[in-house]
C-alpha cells in the first residue's frame, strides 16, 4: 500500500490551533467518505507546535490529481476546506494554491524478520 507523507502549517495562535483540533474531532461524515471514496484507506495527521504531519495510504485507485478533481466539483468538501482555510497558512515553499505539500522520503529503516 502506497504510503505519502504531507506538511502544512496552521496559524501560530493557539485558539486557533484548539479550534482547528476541535473540528478534527468530529470531522463531517461527508468529508470522511470523499476521502475513502478517492482512495484512502488510511489518513493520520500529527501536530507540533504549529506544524501538521499528515501520513496517508492508499490503494490502486488513488491519485493527487483524480482527488483534486473529486475534490473541486464536491460542494460538501468545498465547503470544509474553506472552513479550515481560516486556521491554516500555506508552508514558504508551497506552489501557488497549494494546501499540503508533498514531503520528499530522505530515510527508511526495516527491522529484518527472523
Amino acid at each position: 500500500m502506497p504510503r505519502h507523507a504531507l506538511a502544512l502549517d496552521l496559524k501560530d495562535d493557539p485558539q486557533l490551533i484548539a479550534a482547528y483540533e476541535e473540528w478534527h474531532r468530529k470531522v463531517w461524515p461527508e468529508i470522511q467518505q470523499s476521502i475513502i471514496d478517492s482512495g484512502i484507506d488510511v489518513m493520520q495527521i500529527f501536530r507540533t507546535g504549529n506544524r501538521l504531519f499528515m501520513i496517508i495510504e492508499t490503494n490502486e485507485s488513488f491519485s493527487f490529481d483524480r482527488k483534486a478533481g473529486m475534490d473541486a466539483t464536491n460542494p460538501k468538501v468545498q465547503e470544509w476546506e474553506k472552513l479550515m482555510d481560516q486556521f491554516q497558512q500555506r508552508l514558504p515553499w508551497a506552489k501557488q494554491g497549494e494546501k499540503w505539500v508533498l514531503m520528499d522520503k530522505i530515510f527508511e529503516l526495516r527491522a529484518e524478520k527472523n
